[in-house]
């Protein structure tokens, strides 16, 4: 009888484990399938993209939203102008207007592999500042390592209007400061490669861009800012980012013209805040 007792008593015990991991098991993948994402608005006193300064001395507002479900992300992103004015890499159409001139389209699909995360994912760039060809397309594909500094390496091809490579690689590395306060340091360097005729340099002898095609070190970023908790899933996050040319190609200019198509890169400040909601 007492052996009776224990076999039962043995049976309940696993009958319960097996129930109480199986619903755990469920919880953890209804976890997962929860749509998560967030939603920000930064305000900056300029707007560069890999080094290129495309908007300056104005305020530019830039909001964004994602959406992430099971790996997959979908991402909203603009640049409005308060007041456009030129500069080595954008021409406008109407200096000293306001101008909602850029809207970023993103698709992308992440999977992890211990502490490797792999990332594909494409970019559509729809540029209201961009004289013909215009608006354009890219893929890309990144991986990064989950240890201190987040090594992380990118590279995007641009398959429609601008044919070139963009390689980026970046560190990162957050440090508590005050209870939720952390510190967020960052630097990144980018090399590009054009491999159609929009990228030929300019030369001195014709007076024109008809030499090779621009490549080389291209970008480089270093930033620090503060992540400040204001509310449940609400924080602000005040920065500054330093950005600079990695090569004389990147900030050569030639009889007064910039060596690179699409402009000379300078040394440049970058100061402003995000708002972000996350959910």
């Amino acid at each position: 009888m007492k052996v009776l007792k224990v076999l039962v008593l043995i049976v309940v015990m696993v009958f319960g484990f097996s129930i109480t991991s199986s619903y755990a098991e469920e919880a953890k993948k209804a976890e997962e399938a929860k749509v998560t994402g967030s939603a920000s608005v930064g305000a900056f006193n300029r707007y560069i993209f890999r080094g290129y300064e495309i908007g300056s001395h104005s305020l530019v507002v830039q909001p964004a939203v994602t959406l992430t479900y099971k790996g997959f992300s979908a991402g909203f992103w603009s640049n409005i102008d308060s007041n456009e004015h030129r500069t080595q890499s954008f021409v406008p159409d109407k200096a000293g207007h306001k101008s909602f001139n850029e809207t970023d389209l993103t698709l992308i699909y992440t999977c992890s592999i211990e502490k490797l995360s792999l990332t594909a994912g494409y970019i559509y760039y729809a540029m209201k500042y961009n004289s013909p060809p215009g608006d354009t397309e890219e893929v890309f594909l990144s991986a990064s390592y989950d240890v201190i500094t987040k090594p992380t390496l990118a590279v995007y091809r641009d398959i429609t209007s601008y044919p070139g490579t963009y390689v980026n690689f970046s560190l990162s590395h957050s440090v508590p400061v005050y209870k939720k306060i952390t510190l967020d340091l960052g630097a990144s360097a980018g090399y590009f490669m054009g491999s159609d005729d929009y990228w030929k340099t300019y030369e001195s002898s014709t007076g024109a861009y008809t030499g090779k095609k621009y490549s080389g070190l291209h970008d480089g970023m270093v930033k620090a800012g503060f992540t400040i908790p204001i509310a449940k899933n609400v924080s602000v996050q005040p920065l500054v980012q330093y950005w600079f040319p990695l090569s004389s190609n990147a900030k050569e200019s030639v009889s007064g013209n910039s060596y690179n198509p699409n402009g000379k890169l300078d040394e440049t400040l970058v100061t402003g805040i995000n708002l972000t909601l996350s959910f």
